[in-house]
């Protein structure tokens, strides 16, 4: 019974987080703590940040811990069934809409016109992380020359290495990792 309730716990979830795994954390501290009692707020604090720390969408991976917190592996894969089977039907049923109806000239222009939305979107996102590194606030604040140097450098480094000698990014991020500890150790 704890399945299919976690299941349709997390049905609830997948279909109504709209706008990312951060949409999502209402709505899992309702159905986890409020409704059926699964985790104290503590034990919910620690999953959060834990979702946040591994890689993978928050929401999927707020998901499984619960589903592991309340049932063990089994709960932990019905979970996450829950959190993402809405989204594979809304998905399957688009992609047939798509698929029946891509030859006309009105769908040909609902996707020219998003494009440059999702372009701004990820510009956007793109800056505020530069931002965030440079000055540490999502906005760059009044005094611009108050800016993080060693990032500036790093950042720089990355696209030059990343553009001129096609190194894997994954490389480039160890890297700048190891040099941005030996940097911030020497010049606090």
């Amino acid at each position: 019974m704890i399945y299919l309730e976690l299941i349709w716990a997390f049905m609830q979830i997948g279909l109504f987080s709209i706008g990312g795994g951060y949409a999502a954390m209402p709505l899992i501290q309702h159905q986890a703590i409020d409704v059926h009692s699964w985790l104290t707020m503590t034990e919910f604090a620690d999953i959060m940040t834990i979702s946040e720390m591994t890689p993978g969408p928050i929401a999927i991976n707020s998901a499984t811990f619960v589903g592991i917190q309340v049932a063990g592996i089994p709960g932990a894969l019905a979970a996450t069934f829950g959190c993402i089977l809405p989204s594979c039907f809304i998905v399957t049923f688009l992609a047939f809409i798509y698929y029946r109806s891509r030859g006309m000239s009105s769908i040909q222009g609902i996707l020219n016109g998003i494009r440059p939305a999702v372009i701004a979107m990820i510009a956007s996102a793109a800056f505020s992380l530069i931002t965030m590194a440079f000055y540490g606030t999502r906005y760059i604040p009044a005094d611009i020359l108050d800016i993080d140097v060693i990032a500036v450098l790093l950042f720089l480094v990355s696209v030059v290495v990343l553009r001129k000698w096609k190194i894997n990014p994954i490389a480039v991020m160890a890297g700048c990792g190891l040099l941005g500890l030996v940097l911030y150790l020497l010049f606090p």
